[in-house]
Parts: C-alpha cells; sequence; structure tokens
C-alpha cells in the first residue's frame, strides 16, 4: 500500500491525478489531496504520505517552501513537482531540496505512470533497507549481550585467554585497555545496608533485564554482564591517560553521581531496591582487582552507592614501590612462566637493592615474603604436597648471607622452583589429559564422536578441552581426528579389497558423498583416484 498525496489549487488537475492514479495502479494506493501550502503541509504530518505531488503555485506558502517544510518531519517522502510554469531555477530548487522529477502541465497519462512506478520503486527499496536495518538490529539486540557477558567473563574468570578478551574487545569496538568494575546489587527492601529477600528480587528482576540493562547503559558508556544470582556486572572501560590527583577526585564524584542517578531510575522503573560498588580503574588484565573492590565497597559501606576509594579498604604504597613487578611476578609463577617469574624477581630484586642498600635485614625480609607467597601459589596452582618441615632452614640460610649476590641467587632459585613446580604440574595434567583423548579418539574414530563426547570422558569442559588440544597437538579435534581417519582409509584403500560404502562407514563417516569430498579435500584426490594410484 502506498500513501500519495496531491497539492495543487486546481481541482480539475487533483481529479485527473487521482483518476489516472486509481486508473493503472487500484487499490494499492491510498489518496488524498489539498489545495493551499499550509493544509498540504499539515495533511502531510498526519498521513506521512510516501509519494506527494507538489504543485509550485500554491496560494499561501508556495510548493519549494511546502516541500522544505514537509521534509523536517517526513524525511522519507519522494517529491514529484508539477507546475505550468517551465522555469529553470523553479526546476534546479526542486531537485536539489530532493524532488524524484520536475513535471510541465499539461502532463501526459504515461509520464505519471512511468514517474509514479519508479518512486514506488524507490519506496520499496527504502521498505526493504528498513526491514534489514530492523533485522540486523533485531540480531545485535540477541547477539551484543552475548558478546558483552563473554568479555566480562574473559576478563574475570578466564586464564590465559587473552586473544578471546582481544577478540570480544574488536567486537565491541573497544580500543583502550582500562576500565573500572561495577556491580550493582537488587533486593526487596534494604536493611541496616543489607538488601532482603535477594532471591526473589533477582527472579523478579531477571524478567525486566533487557529495561535493566538500557538504563545501565543511559548512565554509563559500558559493558554489561548477564544476571547472575541478584547482581549484575558491567565493565566500564577509560582512556589509557593516567589523571593527576585533582582529575581523579572530579571523575570520581561525578562517576558517583552518575550511579545515584542511575540507581534512582532503576528502582522507580523496577519495584525493586538497588546497590552499587565500583572498583578502581585498571588493566583490563587486572580488571578481577577492580571487580574484588567494587565487591567489597558494597560489603563494607551501607549506602545505595559505594566507590573504593571512599572507604577504608585495600593497601596503598609508596610513591616508587614497585606494585606492577610484584603483581607481575605473582601472575608469571601461577602461570608457570619459569623465565618470565625469574625476570620479575630479579628486577624486584634490584630495586630493593638500589632503593634501600643499607636495609638489608629489610630485604632479606621481603625476599623471603616473595618466596612464601610464591610457593604458596605452588603449592595451590601445582598441586604439590604440603610439608610442615620443607622450610625449615630458610631463616638460618637467609641470616647467614653476607652479601647480596648470595641472597639474590638464592631468592631467584626458590623463585625459579617454585615456578617450575607448576609448570610441571600443568605440563603434567595438560599431556595426560591429551593423551587420554587421543587415546579415546583411536579408539572411538568409526563413530559419530563429538568433541562433546571426548570432554566428557577426559572429564573437563569443551571449551578448555578443545584450548588445551589445540596448544598442546598444533591443530584442532576436527583436524585430528579427519587425520586419523584419513590414514586408516588411506590404509584401507590401498591393502583391503572393501567396496567405497564399507570404507567410508569403517571410517566413521556415514554419508559416501561426504567422505569422497572431505578425502579429496584432505589428500587432494578422490578416494578411487587414490585406490587407482592416481596420487
Amino acid at each position: 500500500m502506498y500513501k500519495i498525496m496531491i497539492g495543487d489549487d486546481e481541482g480539475i488537475v487533483i481529479d485527473a491525478l487521482t483518476f489516472i492514479i486509481k486508473r493503472n495502479f487500484g487499490d494499492i494506493c491510498v489518496i488524498e489531496s489539498a489545495k493551499t501550502g499550509r493544509s498540504v503541509i499539515e495533511l502531510a504530518e498526519r498521513i506521512h504520505p510516501d509519494i506527494a505531488f507538489m504543485d509550485i503555485q500554491m496560494p499561501g506558502i508556495n510548493g519549494i517552501e511546502a516541500m522544505k517544510e514537509i521534509k523536517k518531519s517526513n524525511p522519507n517522502t519522494i517529491f514529484i513537482v508539477i507546475s505550468a510554469y517551465d522555469k529553470f531555477d523553479y526546476a534546479k530548487e526542486a531537485l536539489n531540496i530532493g524532488a524524484l522529477d520536475y513535471l510541465n502541465k499539461p502532463i501526459d497519462q504515461n509520464d505519471i505512470v512511468n514517474i509514479l512506478k519508479k518512486a514506488m520503486n524507490k519506496v520499496d527499496g527504502e521498505r526493504e533497507k528498513r526491514s534489514r536495518d530492523l533485522l540486523i538490529q533485531e540480531k545485535l539486540e540477541t547477539v551484543v549481550p552475548i558478546i558483552e557477558s563473554g568479555l566480562i567473563y574473559s576478563v574475570l574468570f578466564q586464564e590465559n585467554y587473552a586473544d578471546d578478551t582481544e577478540n570480544f574487545k574488536r567486537l565491541l569496538g573497544i580500543e583502550t585497555n582500562r576500565g573500572y568494575m561495577m556491580v550493582i546489587e537488587c533486593g526487596d527492601s534494604q536493611e541496616g545496608g543489607h538488601l532482603t529477600n535477594t532471591v526473589g528480587a533477582s527472579v523478579r528482576v531477571q524478567t525486566y533485564y533487557r529495561e535493566l540493562r538500557e538504563i545501565i547503559k543511559e548512565h554509563f558508556s559500558c559493558v554489561v554482564g548477564s544476571m547472575m544470582a541478584n547482581s549484575i556486572i558491567a565493565l566500564i572501560p577509560c582512556k589509557d591517560d593516567e589523571l593527576n590527583e585533582e582529575e581523579e577526585y572530579s571523575e570520581r564524584i561525578e562517576i558517583i553521581e552518575n550511579a545515584r542517578r542511575m540507581v534512582r531510575k532503576l528502582k522507580g522503573r523496577l519495584n525493586a531496591q538497588f546497590r552499587v560498588g565500583i572498583g578502581s580503574v585498571q588493566k583490563l588484565d587486572e580488571a578481577e582487582i577492580s571487580y574484588m573492590e567494587a565487591m567489597n565497597s558494597i560489603r563494607l559501606s551501607t549506602g545505595s552507592v559505594a566507590h573504593v576509594r571512599d572507604l577504608p579498604i585495600g593497601c596503598d604504597y609508596e610513591e616508587d614501590y614497585p606494585i606492577e613487578t610484584e603483581r607481575a611476578l605473582f601472575e608469571k609463577t601461577e602461570e608457570g612462566d619459569v623465565n618470565g617469574a625469574v625476570s620479575e624477581a630479579g628486577r624486584f630484586f634490584d630495586w630493593m637493592t638500589e632503593r634501600y642498600p643499607e636495609a638489608v635485614m629489610d630485604i632479606k625480609l621481603k625476599a623471603l615474603e616473595l618466596v612464601l607467597m610464591a610457593e604458596y601459589i605452588s603449592y595451590d596452582s601445582g598441586g604439590m604436597t604440603y610439608h610442615f618441615k620443607a622450610r625449615h632452614d630458610y631463616l638460618q640460610t637467609i641470616n647467614e648471607m653476607k652479601d647480596y649476590e648470595g641472597l639474590r641467587s638464592w631468592f631467584l632459585a626458590k623463585i625459579q622452583e617454585a615456578c617450575r613446580n607448576v609448570a610441571t604440574k600443568k605440563e603434567k595434567s595438560s599431556t595426560s589429559i591429551v593423551d587420554r583423548a587421543k587415546e579415546y579418539i583411536k579408539a572411538h574414530y568409526q563413530k559419530d564422536i563429538s568433541l562433546d563426547d571426548v570432554s566428557r570422558e577426559v572429564n573437563i569442559s569443551p571449551y578448555y578441552f578443545s584450548k588445551l588440544f589445540k596448544e598442546e597437538t598444533g591443530e584442532n579435534f576436527i583436524e585430528y581426528v579427519t587425520a586419523i581417519r584419513m590414514e586408516k582409509a588411506k590404509e584401507l584403500l590401498e591393502y583391503g579389497n572393501k567396496s567405497m560404502k564399507e570404507i567410508c562407514l569403517e571410517v566413521g563417516y556415514a554419508d559416501p558423498n561426504y567422505f569422497s569430498r572431505s578425502f579429496k579435500k584432505n589428500l587432494g584426490v578422490t578416494p578411487t583416484e587414490y585406490k587407482e594410484g592416481k596420487r
């Protein structure tokens, strides 16, 4: 259906155009008309026409000015200008403001039909484009929350998956590598700084997740995770620029006030109580620090909004203390990165001896502290067995050391040992898992086995198994299974007398055509050609 508007001060022209349109296009057009510039503008505001025939000379506001006014509220209306004046200036101005064509009276019926068909095709094109845009928008409404939840999960709960984080960032158009975490919790009421009936409130609020998400994004340019219990986690990316103390304070106040406005709107719209905890700005690979700060801000405060910097929690360090080096040392140890951990340990030790060359006992105590922390990580992450007396000689050893060179060697050796224990345990664990998976695949390749089947067999999640298998073997699960099947197929083709269908089934393919295509894709020839020696 097309809505057509005719603007002309001559009744005979309106009647003629109406007759021609109805005769050639029947009931697919709804036609309305007006005879003055003002009335045609008012008509357009009421019916929002798809196509408008406009006369240049009408009483009051002329056709050109009326078109300009109509376009403000109906930018997609297609104009066809008709005039008894064959003036170049009129035509030029009409075309400049988007008219499809300029026709001179008297107008031939065929010209009207042809230009109207052209206009209808344009309307159809715009409608199809709008429909495609809405479909894309609808898909994005579904996909974007999944991607955003993936990024939140990646930066908080996954280890050594930097590639995933970068992929999520790229999909979401995030270029910065810094941000802060915000935790939003809900409940039915707030008593003594704590939310009540959090389970009931979370079930109720969950049904309004989309609206909750929209309200959060109205107040913060952020990534919003999925609902977990009675809380939602949001990541607010920040510029990589460091702020001075005054700028940091002003920004913090603005964030808090914005969060307060958000809480008020959430309460009014979702009929629940909300509390917000806000962490400090961190690198994305250390986002869990900001997350824990946000959680602690809620736990250690009674207000509706709490920022970590406003609470007496956390630890401050002297101005040049190498906290990043210390964190990196523990991260490398946990990852089993021996060279990285030793490098960070050496850097930290050098800072101590250069910064406090006379503080012998303090340096010894700090070296011991770092060793004990690294060994704790080794026991916890490396699955080592703890022995109570294993470190009985540590104090005596470091007390007897007369120079920093000996202390440094002992310190680095202990860090290296702790880190190597983690690496060895991970390597053994990974190798054991992959070896078991390979054995299972070799024993069941004839069946329709899947990644889920093998993951269940080795008792780890499909996602983690897929990454582990690729890291250990250099190829993904499908590639490995296909290679096993192709080798067996080659053997049967070379030395057996089985039919192609029998070979196909024996190597795990139900469809002979698919088997043939896969064989040629991997070996460059069809199974028949291979059997005939054309390889």
